[in-house]
């Protein structure tokens, strides 16, 4: 028995996509079981009890449970220390509150990996005028450019460090709304071979979103000083309902938690509230919803490539990130694909998705969400700014089974318009 109306060519393209597949699917469970380990030992060493599961009030001073979970974000990650707090309140925040940390007035960040994500542009002054920017306080931006086809500039990148020698060389790790691939661990460790051949003193830093617990190998461990992400996607998995962290050296992890809070106090203080039981939560259930995640994107690329669209990553491709990128080609595409990932929520299935304006962004944006955390993208979710070349960026999914028919939905929605 079916509960829900699948156009029978979807149901038997996904009959051939589960086959293509499976040996993918297979190395992602073990992915999961080595995360989930780590995770579990990451507990234990930070002695994680029952009373750390509670929160406090005021300044909060003495916070046990604070402590602790620095120490398990710290130990999954490769780090030698974190900063994990519910009041981040978005990944662009804690990269914002990364850079000022550790950013002065006459410094240089240079992005290697293009032009940064479109959020974290007005923090950093290359769009808006907004007073506060990185730009307000002089300290200069520089790009690399990409190669026209999306992929990185190894020569051109290895001379850009070397001539501005910048305080960061910063590296995204997914690929925004561009259609750029993802980096793998194995293409971070190679960025960091460069910058440390070119310019020994220049601090690495990655924005890591959407890039925790897909592989064994987490990128401080292969050369970044520090990185930053949401805890809204990979590492709250779908349990923490805000947050944000920054891990990475000590010493640069005190100067972000300086800019956080203030010059001495730092992690000593800041009130947790009622959040400590989520967030631990979160980090428990984060390496297998993260897989959960990685299986639902290989099925998507699997399914539709079957179904004759352009898709990456490719179902069997090493892959750097849990968002699958899928090109329909026309905007009304792009809307009826979100419409069936939205027909397919537990929450807010009734829900007609339609572009509006996003702040932050330039294009108008079309989004299904139907998240029981508000913009959680570890939850199912698909969203696409209406411009060329009219593909939809879809990630997340808490488990397998419920990502795998809403992709089977939205498959649905495109095939039947197209009669």
């Amino acid at each position: 028995m079916s509960f829900f109306d699948i156009d029978e060519r979807v149901i038997k393209a996904s009959e051939k996509a589960m086959e293509l597949c499976k040996d993918k699917l297979a190395e992602i469970d073990d992915i999961q079981e080595y995360n989930q380990q780590k995770m579990i030992k990451a507990f234990q060493l930070a002695d994680v009890r029952e009373s750390h599961l509670w929160g406090s009030t005021g300044y909060g001073y003495d916070d046990a449970g604070r402590e602790a979970l620095d120490k398990v974000y710290a130990y999954v990650f490769d780090a030698e220390d974190a900063l994990v707090r519910h009041n981040f309140v978005s990944g662009t925040h804690a990269l914002t509150v990364a850079l000022f940390g550790v950013l002065r007035p006459g410094d240089t960040m240079l992005s290697i990996t293009g032009m940064p994500y479109d959020t974290i542009r007005s923090a950093i002054g290359i769009e808006g005028d907004y007073p506060g920017s990185l730009k307000d306080f002089s300290i200069k931006f520089e790009m690399t450019e990409l190669n026209p086809d999306g992929t990185l500039d190894y020569d051109k990148i290895a001379s850009d460090i070397a001539e501005k020698k910048p305080k960061i060389v910063y590296i995204q790790r997914s690929r925004g709304y561009s259609t750029r691939p993802t980096l793998t661990w194995r293409e971070i460790k190679k960025l960091c071979e460069i910058s440390r051949a070119n310019s020994p003193e220049s601090i690495i830093m990655l924005d890591n979103c959407y890039g925790e617990f897909i592989d064994k190998v987490e990128p401080l461990s292969v050369g970044v000083d520090m990185m930053a992400g949401s805890l809204i996607k990979n590492p709250g998995g779908g349990i923490a309902p805000t947050g944000g962290y920054i891990a990475g050296k000590k010493e640069l992890v005190e100067m972000c938690a300086y800019r956080l809070t203030t010059p001495g106090t730092g992690k000593e203080i800041g009130a947790t509230l009622n959040a400590n039981r989520e967030l631990f939560m979160g980090a428990y259930h984060a390496p297998h919803v993260t897989g959960e995640a990685l299986k639902t994107a290989v099925f998507a690329s699997a399914l539709f490539e079957i179904l004759g669209y352009e898709t990456s990553p490719k179902y069997n491709d090493a892959r750097g990130d849990i968002i699958q990128l899928i090109m329909l080609g026309n905007a009304e595409k792009v809307c009826r694909f979100c419409e069936g990932i939205q027909s397919g929520s537990a929450v807010d299935s009734f829900v007609s998705p339609i572009p509006s304006d996003m702040p932050g962004y330039e294009s108008q944006v079309v989004m299904a969400a139907g998240a029981f955390t508000l913009g959680s993208s570890i939850e199912l979710s698909a969203d696409a700014p209406l411009r060329e070349p009219y593909a939809v960026w879809m990630q997340g999914s808490l488990n397998f089974h419920s990502g795998k028919l809403g992709v089977m939905l939205a498959a649905s929605k495109i095939l039947r318009d197209e009669k």
